[in-house]
């Protein structure tokens, strides 16, 4: 078996895979507290690519679109200890508590890295998830609240992730889209973080960029990976699922579509 997943409750989860790799297109609809036990995790965001691997701690707000990588090494499979912090958790939390400074979503990944405190919050919870029903009933609350307590103490200006509680407006499409064209996301969720209905997003998006969302994506998708392969030198079975393709087939079908020719013909020249 490739995965095997473990919960304490829906919020707190051991994920293992032990495959050659797993990719995904995600965008969590909670802030995702990671401790990484073994493996490795490349996460691909718009304007950045993060590397994770053993001891290393992050979180990842909600609502932020990147593609996630994920890898065996040295020979130990990929496994991490994960958190949700719902809205639900952290507006109860913070009906006792009292945010500190300008309550601003922040838009990236927070390395922690082998945090002592943290490290310790998440590795005591290795031993519960095995207990099944004999799991205490409030466990899963202390130890989220005792994560929130932690981060809020590690970084000032925490709160200001952790008690925005606002949903995405409407925004620049032109600027979103620009940044973010390489994840493979449903036109919905396009649509969702930038502040639309799919039908608004739709006609917006036609009188914005003359052109339909489908075709406009693939046709970005694919001059991004020309880009790559030509000149950043790499290979197409590294670039097609960092670009939004979801299988080498038709990333090469719909490449050579495009520009006449295979992407590996772009090798040709190469010493």
């Amino acid at each position: 078996m490739e995965f095997e997943t473990k919960y304490i409750t829906p919020d707190i989860k051991l994920a293992l895979f032990e495959g050659k790799l797993f990719k995904t297109e995600v965008m969590f609809e909670h802030h995702m507290l990671v401790w990484f036990i073994s493996g490795e995790t490349k996460i691909i965001q718009a304007d950045a690519t993060h590397i994770f691997g053993a001891g290393d701690i992050f979180l990842i707000p909600r609502n932020q679109l990147a593609t996630i990588i994920n890898y065996p090494r040295d020979g130990k499979p990929h496994k991490t200890v994960a958190m949700h912090l719902t809205k639900e958790r952290l507006k109860e939390f913070y009906t006792r508590h009292t945010a500190v400074g300008k309550l601003q979503p922040l838009q990236k990944v927070y390395r922690f890295s082998k945090h002592p405190l943290l490290e310790s919050c998440l590795a005591s919870l290795i031993p519960y998830f095995d207990l099944g029903d004999d799991l205490p009933p409030d466990l899963a609350a202390i130890k989220i609240e005792e994560a929130i307590s932690i981060l809020r103490s590690i970084d000032k200006a925490m709160d200001g992730l952790l008690a925005d509680f606002e949903e995405p407006g409407k925004i620049d499409l032109t600027d979103f889209m620009e940044r973010h064209y390489m994840f493979n996301m449903t036109l919905d969720r396009f649509g969702y973080l930038t502040g639309r209905s799919l039908a608004t997003f739709r006609r917006d998006f036609k009188k914005t960029f003359n052109t339909t969302p489908q075709k406009w994506l693939t046709e970005k998708r694919l001059e991004l990976a020309h880009y790559q392969i030509a000149e950043k030198k790499r290979k197409p079975t590294d670039v097609y699922f960092e670009v939004g393709f979801e299988n080498l087939s038709h990333f090469s079908y719909a490449f050579k579509s495009h520009f006449g020719y295979p992407p590996n013909a772009l090798f040709k020249d190469r010493d």
